[in-house]
């Protein structure tokens, strides 16, 4: 078994009013030897903004603003700006974050040249009813039925009228291009999809996605396989290019008695081909297991939103019951290679 050290708490929320209810979920970058979080801070009636705070190596803050990075601007994030992962490719920052309008949850994306001024481009994943969701991905009537528990709605427009879509987070670019063209994870419930090959974000038109929904099995990179899993999963922190393939650290949900217990997870892609699934741990690579793990605004929460490399120990930041930012680390060699003696066999 790998040995995986729990750090502890890095950020808790504070009196502030954009962050007084809680701060989880932060997307990380690592930059020499300071680590930039972007995190979600959650104000009183639950509603989201990206704060920002700096750390010099690891797990020591030197920084951290009184203010909200962003923050909701438009109809489409009304009511939060949620759950940031950042990459930079070539020159650009990529922001991605969870747009809330108070009914539906959908992937967004910001960019930036400094990691201060951010130029927002709204949302970028499919805007689907569950309807036009099974006619476009179920001719055959096959498609799993847990699509059904977790997207279906009892009414196509809630009480005021407006259209309930299907919910699409968890939207995570890859670091760099592979030959030159845009990738990224997403998550429609109880899998996480990919999107391969584009050449610009403009390319994610209506069209786009229609051809996309045709062919949805085929982007279907990850499903939920072992126990700590079953229920569904979804992205976690931007995928970690190795020599071995591309590490990803995504959450996995099971149901218990004593409701749903979120794990972070770990699976090996193809360097060259993401599609395909290399090796998965058989176990969770961590669990909720400590007290502030155990006990919070949402109980039983380990989240992985983003990491940081420093020499060959991998540090993984979450979301911890969603209500406090906490850190894990691990060897990073030694993580690839109990992945490797748990290699995904492809009939």
């Amino acid at each position: 078994m790998l040995d995986v050290k729990k750090e502890g708490i890095i950020l808790n929320k504070t009196p502030l009013i954009f962050e007084n209810e809680g701060v989880l979920n932060p997307g990380i970058i690592k930059e020499g030897e300071y680590v930039h979080m972007f995190y979600r801070a959650v104000s009183m009636g639950n509603n989201s903004s990206i704060g920002y705070c700096k750390l010099k190596g690891p797990l020591l803050i030197v920084e951290r603003d009184e203010a909200p990075l962003l923050f909701p601007q438009y109809d489409y994030e009304a009511h939060g700006v949620e759950d940031s992962r950042i990459v930079k490719i070539d020159d650009l920052y990529y922001l991605t974050y969870t747009a809330y309008d108070g009914i539906n949850a959908l992937g967004a994306l910001a960019t930036s040249t400094d990691m201060k001024t951010w130029v927002k481009h709204g949302i970028i994943v499919p805007q689907i009813t569950y309807k036009d969701f099974v006619l476009s991905t179920n001719p055959n009537n096959d498609l799993n039925t847990k699509y059904i528990r977790y997207n279906i709605h009892e009414r196509l427009f809630d009480n005021q009228g407006n259209i309930e879509l299907v919910w699409d987070k968890n939207l995570i670019f890859f670091p760099r291009k592979i030959d030159g063209k845009f990738y990224f994870l997403h998550r429609i419930k109880p899998d996480i999809q990919i999107v391969v090959a584009v050449g610009s974000i403009e390319e994610l038109t209506q069209s786009f996605w229609q051809n996309y929904f045709l062919n949805f099995d085929k982007w279907i990179v990850l499903t939920p396989k072992f126990d700590h899993e079953v229920s569904y999963i979804g992205g976690g922190c931007p995928p970690i290019e190795t020599k071995e393939g591309w590490l990803v650290i995504y959450h996995g949900v099971h149901d218990s008695l004593k409701g749903y217990v979120y794990s972070a997870c770990a699976a090996l892609l193809d360097l060259n081909n993401p599609v395909i699934e290399l090796a998965r741990l058989p176990y969770p690579l961590f669990k909720p297991e400590l007290q502030w793990e155990l006990k919070g605004e949402v109980n039983n929460v380990c989240f992985p939103t983003g990491s940081a490399l420093f020499d060959d120990t991998l540090f993984i930041y979450y979301g911890a019951a969603d209500e406090q930012i906490a850190c894990a680390s691990m060897s990073l060699s030694a993580l690839l290679k109990e992945l490797l003696l748990n290699p995904v066999i492809h009939a």
